[in-house]
């Protein structure tokens, strides 16, 4: 599909510059930062959500882990070894 867009002069020379050192074509790397952006868009939570929440609650099913491994952890540092009771 051929289509005409606008970019900033200088946007549209660091990428063509880009594109050059990458030795591959304008149309190239623009499809390619097209799809790395709505492909990074499609993961995201519900548009009015910022960026920085999308990842609050991804590990809550790590809580009882955690907690497994910090009493782990408590339950050997409660232990005074002989030489440290001086």
């Amino acid at each position: 599909m051929k289509t005409t867009i606008e970019i900033p002069d200088a946007l549209f020379r660091r990428a063509k510059s880009r594109a050059a050192e990458r030795g591959q074509s304008l149309k190239a790397l623009v499809a390619e930062a097209l799809q790395e952006k709505l492909a990074a868009r499609a993961g995201a939570g519900p548009p009015d959500e910022p960026t920085w929440m999308q990842g609050f609650g991804t590990l809550r099913r790590l809580h009882r882990e955690t907690g497994r491994i910090q009493a782990s952890i408590d339950e050997v540092f409660e232990v005074i070894e002989p030489e440290d009771r001086a």
